[in-house]
C-alpha cells in the first residue's frame, strides 16, 4: 500500500492538484482543488489509490459500492472491482440524490459509499440517506482525499487514502476573493458566479 508521500506523488503526477481560486461543490471557496478526474484517466494512478480505499473494507462483506455522480462513478467501479462486488452510482433528480437506472439496494445489503474528495461530507450523507431509505446498511465511507484532516464523522468507519487539511472559506469571508483572483468552478455541480 502506498504511504502518505506516495499518495501525494500519485496525485501530483496525475495533475489532480490545482491552485487558484475555486468554488467547491459545498459552496465554499479554496485556493487548492483536487480534480480527481485526472486520477481516473490512468489506471496506474487509480488502481493503487482505490486499493487504499478498498483495503480497510476487504473483510466486511460489502455487497455494493456506491459513489455520487459524476465525480465518484469511476471510483465506485474500481473500488468494487477490488472488492469483487456490485457498483452503482447515485445521481440528482430534482435536486435530491437518488438511485435510478434500475439500481436497487435490497434490505440488509452492506454498502460502501465512496467519494473522490470530501470537504464537508454533505454529498456523502445524502448518498448514505438514499441507501438507508432503500433498507441498505451503510458499512462505511471511503474517499481518496479527506480535505478536513480527519475531522469528518459519518457515524460509520471512514477511511481516506489521504487525510490533509486544506482550508476552505465561506464565500462572505473568503480572503482569496479580496485579491481579485477570478473564481473558477472546475467540478460538476454549480457554475461559478
Amino acid at each position: 500500500m502506498p504511504n502518505r508521500e506516495q499518495v501525494l506523488e500519485l496525485l501530483n503526477a496525475s495533475g489532480a492538484f490545482l491552485t487558484g481560486h475555486f468554488l467547491l461543490t459545498s459552496g465554499r471557496h479554496s485556493d487548492r482543488y483536487l480534480q480527481c478526474a485526472k486520477v481516473f484517466q490512468h489506471v496506474r494512478f487509480a488502481e493503487p489509490l482505490c486499493a487504499m480505499v478498498a483495503e480497510p473494507f476487504a473483510d466486511e462483506g460489502i455487497d455494493i459500492v456506491i459513489g455520487p455522480a459524476l465525480g465518484a462513478i469511476q471510483m465506485a467501479y474500481e473500488v468494487s472491482r477490488q472488492l469483487d462486488c456490485l457498483n452503482f452510482f447515485a445521481e440528482r433528480e430534482n435536486g435530491v440524490i437518488t438511485l435510478r437506472r434500475g439500481f436497487a439496494v435490497l434490505p440488509g445489503m452492506k454498502v460502501l459509499v465512496v467519494e473522490d474528495v470530501c470537504t464537508t461530507g454533505g454529498t456523502v450523507r445524502e448518498v448514505m440517506e438514499a441507501v438507508r431509505q432503500a433498507g441498505g446498511i451503510v458499512a462505511g465511507v471511503g474517499a481518496i482525499v479527506d480535505r478536513t484532516g480527519g475531522s469528518l464523522d459519518f457515524g460509520v468507519p471512514f477511511h481516506a487514502a489521504l487525510s490533509i487539511e486544506m482550508p476552505s472559506y465561506d464565500p462572505d469571508g473568503c480572503p482569496i476573493c479580496k485579491t481579485g483572483l477570478p473564481l473558477v468552478k472546475p467540478g460538476s455541480r454549480k457554475p461559478a458566479p
